[in-house]
């Protein structure tokens, strides 16, 4: 299956100046680790800035099946009154995540240090991607996958440990979801639990265990690696969380600008955590105006006003380091080498094999079927910019949201219109996407 069963293709056509002022969607991987963290612990957290998309909204639903009291207060605005670590209720219905990768793992690793059983499951997307490398380390602490589709697929049921045992996991990969899986079950471990990373991953999951009070503590390992140690069966305490704008989701609009000649847009209270600002880095070695301003910080993540304006770019190359910061962001970022002058090269994206599609190759074919040069190397992705993109082609979405937004974007400023053939699954991370980017200027029918 690649396409949503009701389909909403969408057309994007050269667009006068992008202008004014839009907030974009609270953090996904904030707003996700916040319910979660609220259900483990003891009190009432309250969350303002939720992301409200279907990807989080799954993974509140999740945290009523599992016993926790979650509530909608107002716009953006939740309440979680938590059943404190490993206090989770065997769930009565398999608990349905959606699109969302990052809560079914995240989850599953929360479920892991419970002794409950628990049946995930997810969209046609979902039951097509990984899962074995998160159950392998949480099988080591105890749990079990009693049952499962080929290789670990969903739909999956899962038993939680009844005795969680702590351990030392180097994570095969920099993944965030792999290392926050791993501490999640660790909470309900006795003694520590140590993750070490070769390539540091995003640390959300780490910098708000402290914020709700788990003792934690996280140092260099290697050239580019994290040590984290966590001990467990902490008491967590309800907190209070504001979520920063998703640096993820800024990154449409930013292209945008970017690319949209005579564009001058503000984007208030975007988080710069900088294992998340990889792309914004990149973006300014390619010589794009993007400036900082009003700088503040809630729950240990950083945030800051950016101002963007139309820039001539230029092509670089990405070093594979850089990919943990940015993983999310290469599919718009080869929108934005597309329109350089030159030629850029991302290395090291393996990672984008295992996404809500295999997005590398679907990268390349948004940018071929409109005239952009591209190749696949490995796991390099190398795109000709030739300053312009010639445009009108139609890109079939794989039910991949960031490809919907990413070929929006490019439709923008390319030379004829650019079609995607579904739009539908951009509700997942950014519902608001296309009447906020029709509130700055831009051109889609």
């Amino acid at each position: 299956m690649t396409k949503s069963d009701q389909p909403s293709p969408l057309e994007a056509r050269a667009s006068g100046p992008l202008t004014g002022k839009a907030r974009v969607p609270g953090d996904k991987s904030i707003s996700h680790r916040a319910l979660i963290l609220g259900a483990l612990s003891v009190g009432e957290t309250r969350i303002s800035g939720l992301l409200e998309g279907e990807d989080v909204l799954n993974t509140a639903k999740s945290m009523r099946a599992l016993g926790a009291s979650v509530e909608r207060t107002g716009d953006f605005a939740w309440a979680v009154r938590g059943v404190g670590v490993a206090g989770f209720t065997q769930p009565a219905a398999p608990l349905d995540f959606g699109n969302s990768g990052t809560g079914c793992r995240l989850v599953m690793g929360a479920v892991a240090g419970c002794p409950i059983a628990a049946v995930f499951d997810g969209d046609a997307s979902l039951r097509s991607r990984p899962m074995r490398r998160v159950l392998d380390p949480l099988e080591l602490m105890g749990a079990k996958v009693v049952a499962s589709e080929a290789g670990g697929r969903l739909p999956l049921t899962f038993q939680g440990a009844r005795n969680p045992l702590p351990i030392l996991y180097r994570t095969p990969v920099a993944s965030a979801q792999i290392k926050s899986a791993v501490l999640l079950a660790g909470l309900a471990a006795p003694g520590v639990t140590t993750v070490i990373e070769q390539e540091a991953s995003r640390d959300h999951t780490e910098l708000m265990l402290k914020h709700f009070g788990a003792g934690i503590v996280s140092e260099p390992e290697g050239r580019h690696g994290r040590k984290i140690a966590l001990t467990g069966q902490p008491e967590l305490h309800g907190a209070a969380v504001v979520v920063p704008a998703d640096p993820s989701s800024a990154a449409f609009p930013i292209v945008a600008g970017l690319i949209v000649e005579g564009s001058d847009i503000v984007l208030p209270d975007v988080m710069t955590n900088p294992l998340r600002t990889g792309l914004f880095k990149t973006l300014r070695e390619m010589g794009a105006f993007i400036e900082e301003a009003e700088a503040r910080g809630d729950a240990g993540e950083p945030m800051a006003q950016l101002r963007v304006r139309a820039s001539r770019l230029r092509g670089v190359e990405v070093p594979p380091q850089r990919a943990p910061s940015m993983i999310d962001e290469y599919l718009v970022l080869a929108v934005a080498a597309s329109f350089a002058e030159g030629t850029t090269i991302m290395r090291g994206l393996q990672e984008l094999r295992v996404k809500e599609s295999d997005r590398l190759e679907a990268t390349a074919a948004m940018l071929r079927v409109n005239g952009v040069k591209v190749e696949i190397t490995g796991d390099d992705l190398i795109v000709e910019g030739k300053g312009h993109v010639p445009g009108g082609g139609l890109v079939a979405t794989h039910m991949d949201h960031r490809i919907a937004m990413s070929a929006l974007v490019m439709g923008l400023a390319a030379d004829q219109p650019i079609k995607v053939d579904d739009t539908a699954f951009i509700a997942t991370s950014f519902p608001d996407f296309i009447p906020m980017m029709r509130a700055l200027g831009a051109e889609f029918s």
